[in-house]
């Protein structure tokens, strides 16, 4: 049935005079789809210099949080992760995190490709007030357009200027990707 269909889109085409060729629909490059939570695995950058600088009170440290594409398949990612802080105090509650005014751009993860994103973060000092620090425990890290997240201890130890209420807070997190 297959060949007749062929042979008589074929046989139309040059009557017409002009020349096709025919593309099976299994040859068609398919596009690949944005990445799942399922299709990934998370984690803090611990290495060498990815450590934030938790102990200093002098700027802005930045720690990264990196997603891997465990799956068989090739996956995107674009924008924003989600990202909560869950704080070690019983006054901290959790933080969810507002995004930079950075743009976005599209990351394509074939299978075993990593890519990371950056928080940046306001350190103070231990001596701070309780009520003006915040004391990170875990972060629940959302994948852009997911909603099944990962849970990640911190590992870095310090506390954060508290600025969960702020409109332009020193702690925010950047683009996938940044």
């Amino acid at each position: 049935m297959k060949n007749k269909l062929i042979a008589v889109l074929i046989a139309t085409v040059a009557a017409a005079g002009t020349a096709a060729t025919a593309i099976p629909a299994s040859a068609a490059t398919a596009q690949p789809t944005r990445c799942h939570t399922a299709d990934l695995k998370a984690g803090f950058a611990t290495g060498g210099d990815a450590a934030p600088e938790m102990n200093q009170t002098r700027h802005q440290t930045q720690a990264f949080i990196w997603f891997t594409n465990k799956s068989n398949r090739t996956c995107t990612l674009s924008g924003f992760a989600g990202v909560d802080m869950v704080g070690a105090q019983s006054t901290d509650g959790t933080w969810s995190l507002v995004r930079s005014a950075k743009r976005t751009h599209k990351i394509t993860l074939h299978k075993g490709d990593t890519v990371d994103f950056s928080i940046n973060l306001a350190p103070v000092a231990k001596s701070t007030p309780k009520k003006q620090k915040f004391v990170p425990a875990k972060f629940v890290v959302t994948p852009p357009n997911e909603t099944k997240s990962f849970t990640l201890k911190w590992p870095f130890g310090g506390q954060i200027l508290k600025q969960d209420g702020a409109t332009h807070p020193a702690t925010y997190l950047n683009p996938i990707g940044e």
